[in-house]
């Protein structure tokens, strides 16, 4: 027998909870709530944010992230200690694809990517509508952005229903090629606001 079950065996007086997952315990840090904003911005030090050593990895959850203009396309900004998002950054995006008619199917490589790119990011809401249904969720993973030896690496997986009524699934990776600690992750379409949605950071322990 292995986890939960093997470690209550012979515990009549209550059960012990099973292990954290991913290898360490999850942190809350902040909720972020939108209501028709151009951007959520996770600042270091700011309105109770962590963004720091304190945690080795970061994460975002973003859930029903609804957007406010049609066919927009959902960025991350780094800010690597300065006032603009603006870290260079390579990134590469692959996403899968199946429409509501079930007409149109495919796995292909995107074409935003972006080359020692000091510009937004695009990691999801591959051309959103605006329909109330419409909306994309999913995850980013923030690797050790307090470090000033390390490019500081990230992965995305986002799920998104398209203005076309499609469902894209897609991943984006890639790494900040800065020695400066990344400090602040801003949020936004690249045109129009967020209308809904919320984004949670969670800062996770590596034992």
């Amino acid at each position: 027998m292995s986890g939960i079950i093997s470690q209550n065996v012979g515990r009549p007086s209550g059960l012990v909870k099973a292990a954290a997952a991913a290898g360490g315990v999850w942190t809350l840090i902040k909720t972020l709530t939108a209501s028709a904003d151009s951007d959520l911005s996770f600042v270091d030090g700011t309105d109770d944010v962590t963004l720091d050593a304190t945690y080795p990895i970061y994460v975002f959850k973003f859930i029903n992230i609804h957007a406010g203009t049609h066919a927009a396309d959902f960025t991350a900004g780094f800010r690597d200690g300065g006032s603009a998002y603006d870290a260079t950054k390579t990134t590469s995006t692959f996403y899968a694809y199946h429409n509501e008619g079930d007409s149109a199917t495919g796995l292909t490589y995107a074409s935003h990517d972006m080359v020692q790119g000091t510009g937004f990011c695009q990691i999801g809401g591959d051309a959103m509508g605006t329909d109330n249904d419409q909306c994309c969720s999913g995850t980013m993973f923030l690797f050790n952005p307090s470090s000033t030896t390390f490019v500081k690496h990230f992965m995305v997986n986002m799920n998104t229903l398209t203005e076309a009524d499609y469902s894209v699934n897609e991943y984006t990776a890639g790494y900040c090629n800065v020695t400066a600690a990344i400090d602040a992750v801003q949020f936004k379409f690249d045109t129009g606001n967020i209308d809904a949605g919320k984004i949670k950071l969670y800062g996770i322990k590596d034992s």
